[in-house]
């Protein structure tokens, strides 16, 4: 008897494994393609094309009124889809563009930051500090590994960033305090999990076939752990992932509604704050670009605007 051919949703998640995207790229990835397939009254992509795509991006331009980049990840998704798991080629593509957005980020005056930072506490207060002290993104913050943290050279270094590259930012020395006592707790928390059979951790392909036992090794657990176990939803195993964003979220926003302050905040302010709040302190525009990340200037250069 023959086996029945996987659904192409499937197939679409076995080559984004096949290419180890990371499971939050998996899951646009499907939704973009299952709104797409929706939206053309659930039509198979492989009987459409460029024509199809196009007034399918164009709805979102026109009538969804989506930002340029939310575009940009749908148009990913399908060139994805059309490429890699039905081996077709879409063309130029002719449609409305989403408008790029020319505002200027919020950033938070140093005082601003401090009353935040007083009504926040325990582990999250701890997330948001990092991010603030080093500049980093809320997802490379909760991403850092043990080893990630140099103490000695007052570094972190922020890996498989956008882009999939690591970059070199600062640690403040006013953090090292509480990161070493908080360390201090998630070794315990891990040596706990491996007397009880567990304290593995997720590690990208690449490490877990060239070093098979490194997912119970401390250096490579994570520095901002999940505080119950749960289970790898592409593996199956039992693990001890991050602390998910969600919880930092509310958190923060909690403490901004007891802080008083009047402004659009969120765990990206901090990173913004952290640029702006550099350049006041006389660095150099191209530091700030390293620290950030930014692979072209012009990008970093919008916080001299906020400057100004």
């Amino acid at each position: 008897m023959e086996s029945r051919p996987r659904k192409l949703l499937d197939q679409v998640r076995d080559a984004i494994r096949l290419k180890h995207y990371s499971y939050r790229t998996e899951q646009s990835y499907v939704g973009w393609i299952r709104r797409y397939i929706l939206f053309h009254n659930k039509r198979h992509p492989k009987e459409m094309g460029s024509a199809e795509v196009e007034a399918f991006l164009t709805h979102l331009a026109v009538e969804g009124h989506v930002s340029a980049s939310t575009q940009n990840q749908a148009f990913s998704a399908l060139l994805f889809l059309y490429r890699n798991v039905l081996n077709q080629e879409l063309g130029v593509l002719d449609t409305v563009r989403a408008k790029r957005s020319n505002y200027l980020p919020t950033v938070l005056t140093k005082g601003e930051v401090r009353s935040i930072l007083q009504n926040l506490s325990g582990v999250h207060g701890l997330v948001i500090r990092v991010l603030y002290g080093s500049g980093l993104r809320l997802s490379e913050g909760l991403s850092l590994r043990i080893k990630d943290l140099d103490f000695a050279q007052r570094q972190i270094v922020a890996r498989d960033t956008k882009g999939n590259e690591s970059r070199v930012t600062m640690l403040p020395d006013s953090l090292v305090e509480s990161l070493q006592a908080h360390l201090h707790k998630v070794k315990r928390l891990h040596q706990l999990d491996l007397d009880q059979g567990y304290g593995s951790v997720y590690l990208p392909f690449a490490l877990e076939r060239k070093h098979p036992h490194a997912d119970r090794a401390w250096i490579w657990q994570f520095v901002f752990p999940s505080t119950g176990r749960s289970r790898d939803p592409r593996s199956g195993a039992i693990r001890r992932h991050h602390l998910h964003e969600s919880g930092v979220q509310k958190a923060l926003k909690q403490a901004v509604r007891a802080s008083g302050i009047a402004k659009r905040i969120g765990c990206h302010t901090f990173r913004h704050s952290f640029a702006t709040h550099l350049l006041e302190d006389g660095y150099d525009i191209r530091t700030v670009q390293e620290l950030l990340g930014h692979k072209d200037v012009k990008t970093t250069m919008i916080y001299t605007h906020v400057l100004n």
